[in-house]
């Protein structure tokens, strides 16, 4: 297990290709320090360079998931250097090629919620809530939050939930798409880690690929995206050999032949 100086960002690198992150600071409701974020996104840069990883778990440690940035330092934060990418651990989270679970229990609030919204899949516990405090605490959003939210869960409850800080469940959540799954406190990482062992069997190579076409197509319009789509099917297949294609033959006929699980 790697550590931060301080043990409040830790990594765990396990034997099955899952790395889990943990913020660890339960006393404080996981809330994050200057330090802990640039700890946060170097996390994220290394794991994302370290071929033995192929699905990243994050968590938290406790009762919350993340409660937002620690006030008491919140000059130190928000106008120290925060357009450095190499420190900023949203931007590492975005730029990292692998499937980011977020595994979420308690409160995910404001700095917390943004973090939620640079995982690929979330996995709640019941009766966790992602709530969005900047407009109470005249903080201005710059992880996402404005853009991110209204484009998963709809303009005009986006809107609700930012300007009026009202709490989103993890249930509601699941309803609009937000959450993939919610389950009982206690089978939070358990569920992320089914969700992660079902990524590691597929191909690494599709899984990063297709990540990818789907993260940078949301970017676009929907012609565009499909455009994007064709050109790096194109350039993927172009670039098969004969005998990846013959392996590619010989599994689709090894799993033909198996008896139906239905």
């Amino acid at each position: 297990m790697d550590r931060s100086p301080e043990n409040l960002i830790l990594v765990n690198r396990e034997p099955n290709g899952v790395a889990v992150v943990t913020i660890n600071r339960p006393g404080s409701l996981n809330s994050l320090t200057r330090a802990m974020m640039v700890d946060m996104a170097q996390a994220f840069k290394s794991l994302d360079q370290d071929e033995s990883v192929r699905v990243i778990i994050l968590t938290g440690s406790g009762r919350s998931f993340c409660s937002g940035v620690d006030l008491t330092a919140a000059e130190d934060v928000f106008k120290g250097d925060v357009k450095d990418a190499e420190s900023d651990p949203v931007i590492q989270m975005e730029r990292c090629r692998k499937p980011i679970i977020g595994a979420i229990k308690g409160f995910a609030v404001t700095a917390g919620f943004e973090i939620a919204l640079a995982c690929d899949i979330i996995i709640a516990a019941k009766g966790s809530k992602f709530l969005d405090t900047h407009a109470r605490f005249g903080i201005f959003p710059s992880w996402g939050l404005s853009q991110k939210l209204s484009r998963i869960i709809g303009v005009n409850k986006a809107r609700e939930v930012s300007l009026t800080a009202t709490p989103l469940t993890a249930e509601v959540g699941e309803k609009l798409g937000f959450v993939n799954h919610v389950v009982e406190d206690g089978e939070v990482l358990k569920k992320s880690r089914e969700v992660a062992d079902a990524i590691v069997k597929n191909s690494q190579d599709l899984v990063l690929r297709y990540k990818s076409v789907i993260n940078d197509g949301l970017m676009l319009d929907l012609g565009h995206a499909l455009s994007l789509e064709k050109e790096r099917g194109h350039d993927y297949y172009k670039g098969m050999t004969k005998e990846q294609f013959r392996k590619m033959q010989e599994f689709i006929a090894g799993r033909s032949k198996k008896p139906s699980k239905l």
